[in-house]
């Protein structure tokens, strides 16, 4: 019985604590497993989201990186040959309508014009001789009245041929006379107009000269960007040869090459959103222009030939030309050849 008391007068605090449940150590497990539940149906929820919300994006938009900046690339060739005695312009300069690009050798192409001018004055002088030109006068006026003469002898001498009261060989004779007499009225008109056509060969010679003689300097085509520059004092150049080229930035557009899969709904006017990875997170604003009549494949250098047995179904692109709305901006400028992603909106 003492034994008894004395634990049961024992101090509370001495006790030994009671062990804790069994269901408390589970209990940890199963609630990071519920968080770990909640936090992958919320990842799942959001990409499903995305995935709605791309679907509703995709049914009126349309998009691709297969898509660059262009534009016009004008070359630039002598219209005549000679020695390059000047060149004004170096690469990547700008230039304008009518800027002076390259000078040529240009006496040969002066003394030309001046052989020309000699000669359109000759041709002037001839026209301008009154006793020449009325002597011409003359003669045609003479011939005229030989043919008329000749032909009024055929037309009596006809009804008497027919009666036999002359002879065939008399009518033979007057048809010759006047046919001799055509001719000759034919040979005097034309002498009297060939003074005007030598004064036209003439003039037209002088115009050609002043012409070459101009075209030894070579203008710019347009404004724009001086590029592929190849020619240098000295060089002798031949006509149509390619010396520079002239690129205006101010005339630049899109070529989005969509798959042909894309392209039902695409209209001229449509809008369009497209970025330049040169700029990133620049947005530019255009429309679609135009859509190529053919797929690029058609414009290669060896089109495609499926009747040659070898055919393999491969998806085609279309070129659909986007043009910016607005000028080319100059501290952004876009230049032809830079990689882009469209995205134009088709409803």
């Amino acid at each position: 019985m003492a034994t008894t008391i004395e634990r049961e007068t024992l101090p509370r605090a001495s006790r030994p604590a009671p062990e804790p449940p069994a269901e408390t150590e589970t209990a940890k497990p199963k609630s990071s497993r519920g968080r770990v539940f909640l936090i992958m149906g919320v990842i799942l929820l959001a990409l499903v989201g995305v995935g709605v919300r791309r679907w509703i994006f995709g049914l009126s938009h349309v998009s691709t990186d297969n898509a660059q900046v262009d534009g016009h690339v004008i070359p630039i060739l002598p219209k005549v040959g000679g020695f390059v005695t000047e060149v004004r312009v170096d690469e990547n300069n700008r230039v304008k309508l009518g800027d002076t690009l390259v000078v040529l050798d240009d006496r040969d192409y002066r003394v030309r014009l001046a052989q020309a001018d000699a000669d359109l004055g000759v041709a002037l002088a001839a026209v301008s001789n009154k006793a020449r030109v009325g002597q011409a006068e003359a003669l045609v006026a003479q011939m005229q009245a030989n043919a008329e003469k000749a032909h009024a002898d055929l037309e009596r001498i006809k009804p008497l041929a027919e009666q036999e009261i002359v002879s065939k060989q008399q009518l033979d004779a007057a048809e010759a006379a006047a046919r001799a007499a055509d001719a000759a009225l034919a040979a005097a008109q034309a002498n009297l107009v060939g003074a005007d056509a030598r004064v036209a060969a003439a003039r037209a010679a002088r115009d050609q000269a002043a012409l070459n003689l101009s075209y030894t300097r070579v203008i710019a085509p347009s404004n724009g960007v001086v590029s592929k520059k190849t020619v240098e004092i000295g060089q002798l150049v031949q006509a149509g040869q390619p010396l520079m080229a002239a690129v205006p930035l101010d005339d630049i557009w899109v070529t989005a090459n969509l798959k042909e899969t894309e392209t039902a709904d695409v209209r001229p006017s449509d809008p369009a959103d497209f970025t330049v990875d040169a700029y990133p997170g620049r947005h530019f604003k255009g429309h679609v222009e135009s859509i190529s009549p053919a797929t690029g494949a058609k414009f290669s250098l060896l089109p495609p030939d499926n009747a040659t047995g070898n055919y393999t179904k491969v998806v085609q692109r279309i070129p659909v030309r986007v043009r910016l709305d607005g000028k080319n901006d100059p501290d952004r400028p876009l230049r032809p050849g830079m990689s882009v992603v469209v995205t134009i909106t088709t409803k």
